[in-house]
């Protein structure tokens, strides 16, 4: 099922958070070869967060992590003005109605629709927070993982050739593209919906999530 986390709260879920940022070690470290910090516990973590971001979270049926992402509005910190503001031309973009999505994961194990899950998980955010988009820096390699799940972003801007390049992209989540996305994850839209729902204990997530 997906959990919505943020920050504050992973501590609640020690089972789930350890095992995410052990997956995000793997991920980002050992298979990709990234030069990230990895702490005396195997987890991979960057000053991000320490921001309080919201976390999406496949959560396996033991309660490990299958897959996540980490969310962030861009008035605050965040990577595509702080590292990578060259690729759309210097201009911060910077709006409550934007949230960057950074740190997409997947454990080894896990299953196909994850990534779609997780996916679904992001439009929930947008529609349930009154988000507009999300932007995101992303690798050659996930042009491929966008297009099959259904959600591919417009490219702000690109930089390296081949599996090197890197581009900024912003997304949008129509209703076509939740239905798309929903079919490739094989979960129905009003489940996606309770899980959203429950997470937040129905508090209203709109106004919470615009006044960040």
């Amino acid at each position: 099922m997906l959990r919505y986390i943020y920050g504050h709260d992973l501590h609640r879920h020690p089972r789930l958070a350890h095992s995410m940022f052990k997956d995000r070690a793997d991920q980002f470290r050992n298979r990709l070869g990234w030069d990230v910090q990895v702490d005396e516990n195997g987890e991979e973590r960057d000053s991000y967060d320490t921001h309080d971001p919201l976390y999406v979270i496949w959560e396996n049926a033991d309660g490990s992590h299958g897959g996540s992402m980490r969310f962030l509005p861009t008035t605050g910190p965040v990577m595509v003005n702080d590292v990578f503001g060259h690729l759309t031309g210097g201009a911060p973009v910077t709006s409550p109605l934007i949230w960057e999505c950074t740190r997409f994961c997947l454990s080894r194990d896990a299953k196909s629709h994850v990534a779609a899950a997780l996916m679904l998980g992001g439009g929930e955010i947008m529609s349930g927070f009154g988000i507009r988009h999300f932007v995101g820096v992303f690798d050659a390699r996930m042009v491929r993982i966008y297009r099959a799940i259904g959600s591919s972003p417009e490219v702000l801007g690109s930089e390296g050739e081949g599996r090197d390049r890197i581009s900024v992209g912003l997304w949008d989540f129509s209703e076509e593209a939740r239905a798309r996305v929903a079919a490739r994850a094989g979960i129905a839209p009003e489940t996606s919906r309770g899980w959203f729902e429950c997470s937040f204990g129905g508090a209203p997530v709109r106004e919470m999530a615009l006044s960040a």
